[in-house]
């Protein structure tokens, strides 16, 4: 009987070590989608270096599902950029086209109107109550390239989050029950 609990503890022991062993690996997973996050946002000088094109706003040029890499430098912005700005009492950036650009001479200060390449008018209407241009801290980057339809998975998790929850548990699921 002595031989038969030791090797049923020697098993659990194994065991316990190798679901330790995966977990640690998921946090390393994790732990290095962080890391470089955090460095493209470093490289990139924007709080948000890629953004996914949710509406049909920019079409032709964008279409929804769209996966912009954003830039941000010092340049000044010039109109026909594309730029990716956050207004007050919005969740969520809007990905537009400068059309024109306002420079207060006396502070050097940068305001933009902006508008949808498909909307009919420009956006003071998206803007906060009483704003009509977007001021430069409100613009997290410019367009500097883009992947056609690559982020459609990320309009779906968002529209429907049950696919979410059921994409990440199966991702979960596959990192702790696969073997090394």
């Amino acid at each position: 009987m002595g031989w038969v609990g030791e090797s049923v503890a020697s098993v659990k022991s194994m065991q316990i070590r190798r679901t330790l062993s995966q977990f640690i690996s998921l946090g390393m997973i994790v732990s290095s989608a962080l890391i470089i996050w955090k460095g493209l946002i470093c490289i990139t000088g924007s709080e948000s270096p890629v953004v996914v094109v949710l509406s049909e706003s920019m079409e032709p040029g964008f279409q929804r599902g769209d996966i912009l890499f954003l830039r941000m430098s010092k340049d000044p912005i010039r109109a026909g950029e594309i730029v990716v700005f956050n207004i007050q009492g919005r969740d969520i950036p809007i990905v537009h086209r400068v059309i024109e650009v306002h420079e207060r001479q006396v502070t050097g200060e940068v305001d933009v109107l902006t508008k949808g390449d498909n909307n009919p008018g420009d956006d003071r209407m998206l803007y906060a109550y009483g704003q009509r241009w977007v001021k430069r801290q409100h613009i997290m980057g410019r367009a500097v390239g883009f992947l056609p339809y690559v982020g459609w998975m990320t309009i779906i998790m968002t529209e429907k989050p049950i696919v979410k929850y059921i994409l990440v548990g199966a991702l979960g699921l596959l990192v702790i029950t696969s073997k090394d």
